[in-house]
């Protein structure tokens, strides 16, 4: 699949915006804070229905406008989509797929797979577990709705299982029960597509590790888990613990996964290089599976990340895309030149205008 045009009204620094990509290579080059990151937001917010950045949708809308509009024309295999959303200040969206209205995320997801590789993704290896959960749960919502489904209404029951602890002045053990066995139902689903993720991501991931370091390192991931299982039989041994901390202490909202190279954990003792290194192969990883569960490879977003990365990790980016419509943003061309093909386009961003090279 790739995106054929992109159109933008009143979204961020954009007043209008018309682009035709083409269903390669597609740079963007400009300075910081011109414009080129709204572009690829813009796309996967049409993938997923949310903001890689922020969690307010409101903050996407210019700022003396009522709303924000975005639409992309999707080129699949069996039948072109396209995807319309508009995002009014009051906090509501609207969504259409080909014109038709979608009322949920769930059925606008999967419509355009994309695979985003940014900066910030460093947090999956370097920050704190709810990171890694995140990326799981994003990955495997765009290729399952029942997962999606699943983990909707895990979180639901979660929260009011926390409410609950919350208010009570004494524990109340048979509503506990109830939230407990919910609990359990919907997390032992999750925990079990997380472990096939995992398993997907080291099938994918070993030979991808391998050849950007030249056979010097091996990666593997580890799922660390209660284990779909115990959930219930864990909640029943923490209750009063639970209760003491008004909190729930188990379940897959607890989990996290392991990142190892040579055997060595990469959070606390790897370098700055095998870092960057392990998330554009969990990233290169995640496309391989997507490709293999839809039977299309998803679009390819890199924001601002080569420049970050030394010259054979750049190589490897480069030379892996052939197959992929992927969408570039950087300072500068000169370093990719002898990478680009003739078909590759260029775009100039500057203060909210986009022009094409000729």
């Amino acid at each position: 699949m790739y995106v054929k045009y992109l159109k933008l009204k009143n979204y961020r620094n954009y007043d209008e915006l018309y682009i035709e990509l083409n269903s390669k290579v597609n740079v963007f080059i400009g300075d910081n804070a011109q414009g080129k990151t709204n572009i690829l937001e813009s796309i996967y917010f049409c993938s997923v229905g949310k903001s890689h950045r922020t969690n307010k949708d409101k903050e996407l809308i210019s700022w003396d406008q009522k709303e924000a509009r975005m639409s992309v024309h999707v080129a699949k295999e069996r039948l072109d989509k396209r995807i319309d959303i508009s995002i009014f200040r009051e906090g509501k969206k609207s969504m259409s797929i080909n014109s038709i209205k979608v009322n949920r995320v769930s059925d606008l997801i999967g419509t355009l797979n994309v695979v985003m590789f940014s900066p910030e993704d460093l947090k999956i290896v370097k920050e704190s577990p709810t990171h890694r959960r995140r990326f799981m749960d994003i990955e495997l919502c765009k290729l399952n709705k029942k997962y999606y489904y699943n983990l909707v209404q895990y979180n639901k029951v979660l929260d009011e299982r926390n409410s609950a602890l919350k208010k009570w002045r004494q524990m109340n053990n048979d509503i506990l029960d109830i939230y407990d066995e919910q609990i359990s139902g919907y997390g032992s689903y999750i925990i079990s597509e997380r472990q096939k993720f995992i398993d997907k991501l080291n099938e994918k991931g070993s030979k991808i590790h391998n050849d950007i370091t030249s056979g010097n390192e091996d990666i593997h991931f580890e799922y660390l888990t209660c284990g779909a299982e115990g959930i219930q039989k864990r909640l029943r041994e923490s209750r009063q613990k639970d209760f003491e901390r008004k909190t729930t202490s188990a379940g897959p909202h607890r989990d996290d996964f392991d990142i190892r190279i040579n055997g060595v954990d990469t959070r606390s003792f790897g370098s700055q290089g095998q870092q960057r290194t392990s998330v554009l192969t969990i990233k290169f990883a995640t496309i391989d599976i997507i490709k293999e569960m839809t039977g299309e490879y998803p679009v390819l977003l890199l924001d601002d990340v080569l420049s970050e990365l030394d010259i054979n990790r750049q190589k490897y980016i480069l030379n892996s895309i052939n197959s992929i419509q992927t969408i570039i943003t950087c300072t500068g061309i000169s370093d990719l030149k002898e990478y680009l093909d003739d078909g590759a386009a260029i775009y100039t961003v500057s203060s909210g205008i986009v022009k094409k090279s000729e």
